[in-house]
């Protein structure tokens, strides 16, 4: 059994702590800003209640075998003073988050070798009432290393896919290539259908086809199919699926731009890339941010 707190307990925190919970081997704990009454997650197989010590105060915070950072990517700072607690005695840190800065952001907090870059695949919604809604099966991918088999071991029973990868840059720019064209959905308000617009797919080739010139100079193995692959998975996705971005923007909440869209134009001008359709669409995300 090992001691797991999960700081960010949104969709996919929610799934996180639901896998833990089905494994039945571990002592959870939910580190969150508010108190959270009771966590139901709608899985495909089922709901799962995770039981589950609830934590609304940093400086409540106890040493833990693993912390599982799942919070917004600008967030860091929150999860930071949750660190400082959690993981005093040497705790393992799993960044299970969009974009591909995950070690930069928490490595002020938390010493760069107990950090563990995750990225996670989930159609996953969570409801205004907080019930998480899992849509289909989970994935992870793991940058090889001390701790990722240990990392993997976390979730013994439960069903999601853990895969060490070696090349972990190449899948976390794959994944930024999904997230970014994500951003079409903020920005047209309407969930995944809207791929299957001629017009809209063509725009999504074209804005992915910038990341993965990014990417190539940072050193991912992306080839140009990618771009077509991420129209097909979308238009794979029931019509009326919500991806991050797009659920922020419905609730008024503060979107992952930067993460998602931000970082491509900021290392595109780092190697000397154009990027004028994420140029444009980080400022129309940040123009309305909050709205």
């Amino acid at each position: 059994m090992a001691r797991v707190a999960v700081v960010g307990v949104g969709a996919i925190g929610g799934v996180l702590a639901a896998l833990l919970e089905i494994t039945g081997l571990h002592e959870i704990t939910l580190c969150t800003r508010r108190s959270v009454a009771q966590l139901t997650v709608k899985t495909p197989d089922g709901d799962v209640k995770v039981n589950a010590l609830n934590l609304t105060y940093p400086d409540q915070a106890d040493a833990v075998d693993w912390v599982l950072v799942a919070t917004k990517t600008y967030d860091a700072a929150g999860a930071g003073e949750w660190l400082r607690g959690l993981a005093r005695n040497g705790a393992a840190v799993a960044v299970v988050q969009n974009g591909v800065e995950h070690r930069e952001r928490l490595t002020p907090y938390v010493d760069a070798q107990r950090i563990v870059p995750v990225v996670i695949d989930c159609p996953v919604e969570r409801q205004a009432d907080g019930t998480v809604v899992q849509r289909g099966k989970v994935t992870m991918k793991v940058e090889q290393g001390p701790l990722a088999a240990e990392f993997k071991q976390l979730f013994l029973g439960s069903k999601v896919d853990v895969e060490l990868v070696a090349d972990f840059k190449t899948a976390a720019w794959r994944k930024l290539c999904t997230n970014a064209a994500g951003a079409i959905n903020a920005l047209t308000l309407k969930p995944a259908g809207v791929f299957h617009n001629e017009a809209v797919a063509r725009l999504a080739l074209e804005l992915v086809a910038e990341v993965i010139a990014v990417g190539r100079a940072e050193g991912a193995q992306l080839d140009d199919s990618v771009g077509r692959q991420v129209v097909e998975m979308y238009r794979g996705q029931p019509a009326d699926s919500v991806n991050s971005l797009f659920a922020d923007k419905l609730a008024g909440r503060r979107m992952e731009v930067d993460a998602r869209n931000g970082v491509i134009v900021r290392l595109g001008e780092k190697h000397g890339i154009a990027t004028p359709l994420n140029r444009m669409t980080v400022a129309l995300l940040e123009a309305q941010d909050g709205e």
